[in-house]
């Protein structure tokens, strides 16, 4: 099986390069040999459970109105992957979310204000969201972060690569987020800018293995994903948010 680890450490020795990717690209390096992008709009995906408002394509790029509350899955399900995306919330504490290998059960027969019942969900999240906990509470979040967390949905699951970790708050203070038994993975570093601004995500999903960069600086991942091949998905979760610049890579399997 192809390691993850090989990806941190930037070697895709196993994975046959074609032409490389654009000099400007905010891909890393661990990206660079790797080709047969293909990029994905709107027409690749099913609107599951949304109304007719709920996505729409504008040029390169997928709106999402966050209404009613459900996904649009690939058409297609993916094995072993590169994903690359630009993400926008235009709102305040915007929720949404890039699921990875869903099975079928998750969309089936998926009433309208619910969202995909399993797969593994990368956080697309606006720092609002922490913000109003932050205020509401009294104190940070102890259970998500607005940074691109990593978490098994439903019947899915998986094995966090930083299940607890320490932040410092701009006043220095330190404070604990999850705990070492948690099944959610939190980021190593606060990278997301806020809503009205683009975020990158760049996702390697490879033998059950799962590693992210966030504006260009790998910051979280996890192992041993159940199942590990699957359909994407892209969440409506009650907020206008913008997509583009989506495109995939497949990988052939060379075990």
């Amino acid at each position: 099986m192809r390691s993850l680890s090989l990806l941190a450490l930037g070697s895709f020795a196993l994975i046959p390069a074609c032409a490389q990717a654009p000099a400007d690209s905010r891909l890393p390096e661990e990206f660079a040999a790797s080709t047969d992008w293909v990029d994905l709009t709107l027409d690749d995906f099913v609107n599951v459970n949304g109304d007719e408002t709920t996505w729409r394509q504008e040029g390169d790029t997928i709106v999402c109105t966050g209404k009613p509350l459900g996904g649009a899955r690939s058409l297609k399900q993916y094995d072993d992957f590169l994903l690359e995306v630009e993400w926008n919330h235009h709102e305040h504490a915007g929720n949404s979310g890039i699921f990875l290998w869903c099975p079928e059960q998750a969309f089936t027969d998926l009433p309208p204000g619910t969202l995909p019942r399993t797969g593994i969900e990368v956080q697309v999240l606006d720092l609002g969201y922490e913000e109003n906990w932050e205020r509401d509470k009294g104190a940070p979040s102890n259970w998500f972060t607005s940074h691109g967390d990593i978490f098994p949905v439903g019947a899915s699951s998986m094995q966090a690569e930083t299940p607890q970790i320490v932040y410092a708050a701009a006043d220095g203070a330190e404070y604990t987020v999850g705990n070492p038994d948690s099944a959610r993975s939190f980021p190593s570093k606060r990278l997301v800018k806020p809503a009205g601004e683009w975020n990158h995500y760049a996702i390697a999903a490879i033998d059950g293995q799962v590693s992210l960069w966030v504006n260009g600086e790998r910051v979280n991942g996890a192992s041993f994903c159940k199942p590990f091949t699957g359909y994407l998905a892209l969440e409506a979760e009650g907020a206008l948010i913008e997509f583009r610049n989506l495109r995939i890579c497949e990988l052939e399997n060379q075990q």
